[in-house]
């Protein structure tokens, strides 16, 4: 990555144990593609329900070359989201995910629709 990892903690505070998980989530990207610029990560737990847990959400800013991935795992009300560390898990998922669409974008291996094909061919 050309630019440090950015991780900020909103509305929660800081924990070193998530940092670290979330610095090893960022190199197992990294092994996906080294062509990720740079990479902001926020943590946050906006909304404070009396009846149930705190709930966290995790935004992911990543710049790609000619792209920005952006993903943003919000609770809605999903109980799983109560664990900061499956909210990081669930975000950095779909990370990977458009992370690979993009390395495949890129290397043209993008597959074909079959109606493309039909009109290809």
């Amino acid at each position: 990555m050309q630019s440090p990892l950015q991780i900020v903690f909103r509305d929660v505070d800081h924990s070193d144990a998530v940092e670290a998980r979330i610095r090893e989530k960022v190199e197992m990207l990294e092994k996906h593609s080294d062509k990720i610029v740079s990479c902001r990560v926020t943590v946050s737990a906006p909304h404070k329900s009396q009846t149930k847990g705190k709930l966290y959400d995790i935004r992911l800013d990543i710049s790609m070359p000619g792209e920005e991935i952006v993903v943003n795992k919000n609770h809605k009300d999903d109980h799983a989201h109560e664990d900061v560390y499956v909210t990081i898990r669930d975000a950095f998922d779909a990370a990977r995910r458009q992370i690979k669409e993009w390395v495949q974008r890129n290397r043209g291996e993008v597959k074909q629709h079959e109606d493309e094909e039909a009109v290809a061919g």
